[in-house]
């Protein structure tokens, strides 16, 4: 069956970590879409141009250590706001959607964008001091020195981007089903979300 499980939301809400568990669940295929706008930053500031850079994107370039990176962060929400980066990555995901078997993707222009007809759309979110938590815990995990008010603050800047860029925005399909997580554990969540996909199901 070819299902498509959609998922948007902001930076360090659970979308990744959803879709993973959703993916395994289901036995479907997962694409972590951030990866890609992460990687061509990465080459971005390696000194490619970014537009060259996501045309000529290659499947190891998904694969770099330091892809979650403050810097790399950074990078990859400033080249999502090229409309011909998002353009040259498109047909990756849309092709990457409909394949056999079924397939979760989680960006942020998922469900609006990339697969309009998707069967189940989620948008996932959480508080900005929780997210702010969660993605500070994470970094420090990776062995990154950074404070709690630097990740808050680079989640401030990376919003009003996606939120505010003309291609794309950031904003939930009409037909979302918005899940905040901002009060729940890891599990329920994802229990959460199988419920939804669940119900979706014909």
């Amino acid at each position: 069956m070819a299902l498509t499980i959609a998922i948007d939301g902001p930076a360090a809400a659970g979308k990744g970590t959803i879709g993973r568990a959703l993916a395994a669940h289901f036995g479907f295929a997962h694409l972590d879409t951030g990866l890609l706008y992460r990687a061509t930053g990465r080459r971005m500031l390696a000194g490619l141009d970014p537009v060259e850079a996501a045309r000529s994107l290659r499947a190891e370039d998904l694969e770099a250590d330091d892809l979650r990176s403050p810097e790399v962060s950074q990078a990859a929400s400033h080249v999502a706001a090229i409309p011909e980066v998002r353009q040259a990555l498109m047909d990756f995901q849309r092709a990457f959607a409909r394949r056999a078997g079924g397939a979760v993707l989680d960006g942020r222009d998922i469900g609006t964008v990339i697969c309009p007809e998707a069967e189940v759309k989620l948008f996932v979110t959480a508080s900005d001091a929780e997210r702010a938590r969660r993605r500070h815990l994470e970094l420090i995990r990776s062995n990154h020195d950074v404070t709690l008010e630097e990740v808050a603050e680079d989640l401030r800047q990376r919003d009003a981007r996606d939120c505010a860029r003309a291609t794309a925005p950031l904003k939930p399909a009409a037909d979302a089903y918005r899940l905040d997580t901002s009060s729940m554990t890891i599990e329920e969540a994802i229990a959460k979300a199988i419920e939804i996909v669940a119900a979706a199901q014909p």
